[in-house]
C-alpha cells in the first residue's frame, strides 16, 4: 500500500465495476477510506443489487484497507447525500468525491423515448450534481476538498447517445461551475474523459486506437485527489492508455463586426466570409463510419 492518500476520505460512485471499482481499490491502497457506492445496476439501469458495492468493501478489507458500502441511487438527492453522510458518520470527514455512475439506453435522437433520455441524465448528470452538493456544503467549511466528475469525449456528440452525451457535457459545465464557485474556499473540482476497456467501451461501433485499463484511469483520479494537484481546478483531462491529454477550454473562436441592424439577408452575406464555421471532427468521423460500413468495414477511431 501507498500513501498518496494517507489521511483522506474518499467516494466513489459507480465503484462497483470497471473504472469505479479500479478508483477505490486504487485509493484505498495509496492510503484512503473509502465509500463504496453502487447502485448494482445492469448498463442500462436495471436490476438494482447491493452485493456489488459490498464486494469491493470486502477487497479492500482483505488488502487491509478501510471501506464501507452505500447502495443508494445516487440520481436521487437523497441517495447523493447518503453518500456523503455515511462518509461523515464513519470517518468524520469527506476529503474527496469521484462521480463515475453511469448507464447506457442506445436510441437514434428521432426514436429516443422519455424512459431513454430521462433515466441516463439523471444518473449521470443530476447523480453527480447530488454528489457534488452534498459534498461541496462540507468542503466549503472544511475549505478543502476535491470534486471530480466523469464525462466522455462523446460529450462532442453521438450518433445514437444524444441522451448519454448531453450528460456527459453537462458535467463539463457543472465541474467548471464548481471549480469557479468553490475555488475560494479550497476546493477544486474537474473532469475526466476515459477511454478504458469497460463494459461500457465494449459496445463502441469501431476499433478505439488510442484505449487503456481501467487502473490507468485510477492513477489518474488518485493524483487529482492528492495535494499534488492542489491547484489544479476546471480541467478536463483524458487518458488513455500511455496517452494523456487536456481539453481546451471553451472560448470564441472568431469574431467580426458590422455597422447597423442585422437582418437575415445582411447575416447571410456577412457571416460565412468574416465568421465562417469551426470544423466538426466528429462529423468527419462519423462519414469515415458510413463509408467503411457501406464497403462493409470497421473503421478506426
Amino acid at each position: 500500500m501507498g500513501n498518496f492518500l494517507a489521511g483522506k476520505v474518499v467516494a466513489v460512485t459507480g465503484a462497483g465495476r470497471g473504472i469505479g471499482r479500479a478508483v477505490a481499490l486504487t485509493a484505498a491502497a495509496e492510503g484512503a477510506k473509502v465509500v463504496v457506492n453502487d447502485y448494482g445496476v445492469a448498463i442500462d439501469g436495471a436490476s438494482p443489487t447491493s452485493e456489488v458495492a459490498e464486494a469491493v468493501v470486502k477487497e479492500i478489507e482483505s488488502a487491509g484497507g478501510d471501506a464501507v458500502a452505500v447502495a443508494d441511487d445516487i440520481a436521487t438527492m437523497a441517495g447523493g447525500q447518503r453518500v456523503v453522510d455515511t462518509a461523515l458518520q464513519a470517518y468524520g470527514r469527506i476529503d474527496g468525491v469521484v462521480c463515475v455512475a453511469g448507464i447506457l439506453r442506445e436510441r437514434m435522437l428521432f426514436n429516443m423515448t422519455e424512459e431513454e433520455w430521462d433515466p441516463v441524465v439523471a444518473t449521470h448528470l443530476k447523480g453527480t450534481f447530488t454528489v457534488f452538493r452534498a459534498a461541496s456544503a462540507v468542503m466549503r467549511k472544511q475549505r478543502a476538498g476535491t470534486l471530480i466528475g466523469f464525462t466522455s469525449g462523446n460529450h462532442q456528440g453521438s450518433v445514437s447517445q444524444a441522451n448519454y452525451s448531453a450528460a456527459k457535457g453537462g458535467i463539463i459545465s457543472l465541474v467548471r461551475s464548481a471549480a469557479l464557485g468553490l475555488h475560494k474556499y479550497g476546493v477544486n473540482a474537474n473532469a475526466v474523459a476515459p477511454v478504458a476497456r469497460t463494459r461500457m467501451s465494449a459496445n463502441v461501433p469501431m476499433e478505439l486506437a488510442e484505449i487503456g485499463e481501467p487502473e490507468d484511469v485510477a492513477a489518474l483520479v488518485v493524483y487529482l485527489l492528492s495535494e499534488r494537484a492542489r491547484g489544479v481546478t476546471g480541467q478536463v483531462y483524458t487518458i488513455a492508455g500511455p496517452k494523456i491529454a487536456v481539453w481546451a477550454q471553451p472560448r470564441e473562436l472568431r469574431s467580426a463586426y458590422a455597422e447597423g441592424a442585422w437582418t437575415p439577408e445582411r447575416i447571410a452575406e456577412f457571416l460565412p466570409g468574416s465568421v465562417g464555421v469551426d470544423p466538426m471532427p466528429m462529423l468527419e468521423r462519423v462519414v469515415e463510419m458510413e463509408r467503411a460500413a457501406a464497403e462493409g468495414g470497421r473503421p478506426n477511431a
